[in-house]
């Protein structure tokens, strides 16, 4: 019984053994290139389980998904000549694994980063030696103005053209002479030198200072035409209270003229007889006035006759 279970593990063991000889893997995430004596006879094989013979036949793997290359910062100069430090990375995939092998030492990937660094360097030289400092680092035009609130718009900017550019170019070697496609290149940061930064402060200050006179101006306008709207409205206001306050005052007189006529009608003698009374207070309230009149005078009529004649 003992022997059986030998004869079993034995078998097993070499059934292990032959699978994992003439057999190989390839995952879903990679792709694989199949030798014969160093010479390519398979490439993009895809995944799954694949026979081999061992010996004649060499498996290279390489993993198909994407790698960000993050490169150092780089210094570059502006069509104004001046220097900027920029700092980039690469996203990039195998997009052809025979041109991959083949042209970066049998698939080197620090080989393809470091051919792929270089010329993304230069593309990244030649596009930003054709744009204006302000261009590069604010991705606007010299004459466009920057939004209120500093908030760039959601359409793409001259930097997003420009980045664009630069991936269209780089891909075209890429793909031909590497193998790989580009996905995607960012700037992630860009510094100034410290004597680039003074000029680029000044002129942000600049248009800090004039957005601001603008804003002062635009409120000057403002108030002035709110103070004259004010006065022109107190004008009218005051001016229609003045003639509201006149024709009440006619009509109080008008009606105080009539009932004065009115009581003048029903009895002439009282009413003459009130007038001079008012007349009489009026005259002697004061201890300090003097009046010299004759005696038989109109005035003294209802002190010298109670009946006024």
């Amino acid at each position: 019984m003992s022997g059986k279970s030998s004869v079993f593990t034995i078998l097993a063991a070499l059934v292990i053994l032959a699978a994992t000889t003439f057999l190989y893997i390839v995952e879903e995430r990679q792709t694989a290139i199949k030798l014969k004596f160093g010479e390519v006879v398979e490439w993009d094989v895809e995944p799954g389980i694949h026979f081999r013979i061992p010996i004649v036949n060499t498996i290279r793997k390489f993993d198909n998904r994407i790698i960000t290359l993050d490169s150092q910062p780089e210094r570059f100069l502006t069509s104004e000549q001046k220097s900027l430090e920029v700092d980039s990375y690469v996203q990039w995939r195998i997009a052809d694994t025979l041109k991959f092998y083949t042209a970066n030492s049998g698939g080197d990937f620090f080989a393809a980063n470091q051919v792929l660094g270089s010329r993304v360097n230069a593309a990244l030289r030649d596009a930003f030696g054709d744009k204006p400092l302000r261009e590069v680092v604010t991705g606007l035009k010299d004459d466009e103005e920057l939004p209120e609130g500093n908030v760039i718009d959601s359409n793409k900017g001259e930097r997003d053209v420009l980045m664009d550019e630069v991936l269209r170019k780089v891909n075209t070697v890429a793909l031909d002479g590497l193998g790989i496609e580009v996905v995607d290149i960012r700037v992630k940061a860009i510094d100034l030198p410290s004597q680039v930064s003074s000029d680029v402060f000044r002129r942000m200050r600049s248009e800090r200072d004039q957005l601001a006179r603008s804003f002062r101006s635009e409120g000057q306008r403002q108030a002035e035409i709110i103070q004259a709207n004010a006065d022109q409205e107190r004008t009218i206001t005051l001016a229609n209270a003045f003639r509201e306050a006149e024709q009440i005052k006619g009509r109080g007189d008008a009606e105080a003229a009539s009932i004065y006529a009115k009581a003048f009608e029903e009895d002439a003698d009282f009413y003459a007889f009130y007038r001079s009374l008012e007349a009489y207070r009026k005259s002697f309230s004061s201890s300090g006035d003097m009046l010299i009149l004759e005696p038989e005078s109109d005035f003294f009529r209802f002190l010298n006759s109670q009946t006024g004649k």
